[in-house]
């Protein structure tokens, strides 16, 4: 293996062994010495690729920010209407966090540095900003009713998953979460979508990606 591909392999190794330990500990409960015992190198190795616990923890939440947004744009190109696509985005989401743990590492980071004010807002705008612009062609395309505001709509969308994935960990580590959201979307239809457009809704409930790239810690670090 040459040196390039070694550093590579390492800073994979590194990135997902804090995940891990990150989704677990949270950023405060985590110490590097539990970072480096999961990812199964040294110290030297650790702060070779990163300076301290604080720029591995950002970079974590930069690169589940980069994961989403691949997503959105993936999910942009499918032919499909744009309330399909609200619920894909959000179908999509839920399969991050159920099988990639740097985006469940991105996400409690994001949560517990926000209860200080610190916490980086970017994933969430983003998510909102790509919802709100497909809250607009939804409502051109005469699948959501004229008199929906999409920026506060497309906040309460985010809003409404973020409380549905967080009771689903709660009460069930996430088992259900693709249940729950299908059921969020079950009572929201009916009341956003003009009535005859109604007839679609079993058909848009089933709406999933099948463009969305799948990211792994490995990639995540080749990208840097």
């Amino acid at each position: 293996m040459s040196q390039q591909a070694r550093a590579v392999a390492t800073r994979a190794q590194i990135v997902l062994g804090a995940a891990e330990t990150f989704e677990k500990q949270g950023y405060v409960g985590a110490s590097v010495g539990t970072i480096i015992e999961n990812a199964g190198l040294t110290k030297g190795a650790l702060y070779f690729h990163f300076r301290s616990k604080d720029e591995l923890a950002r970079f974590i939440v930069a690169e589940q920010h980069a994961i989403s947004i691949a997503s959105v744009e993936a999910i942009g190109r499918e032919e499909a209407s744009a309330i399909e696509q609200i619920v894909m985005l959000c179908h999509e989401m839920a399969r991050q966090i159920v099988h990639d743990p740097i985006v469940r590492a991105g996400i409690r980071i994001t949560l517990e540095l926000s209860a200080d004010e610190q916490g980086p807002a970017d994933p969430y705008l983003d998510w909102i900003n790509a919802c709100e612009q497909l809250v607009r062609r939804a409502i051109v395309q005469g699948d959501l009713k004229s008199d929906i505001d999409p920026p506060r709509f497309a906040r309460f969308v985010i809003g409404a998953f973020t409380g549905v994935q967080t009771v689903s960990q709660v009460l069930a580590h996430r088992t259900d979460l693709e249940q729950r959201v299908d059921d969020m979307w079950m009572f929201l239809l009916p009341g956003i979508m003009p009535d005859d457009r109604h007839p679609d809704i079993g058909r848009i409930r089933t709406a999933r990606s099948v463009g969305a790239p799948v990211v792994g810690a490995g990639q995540v670090a080749a990208r840097r």
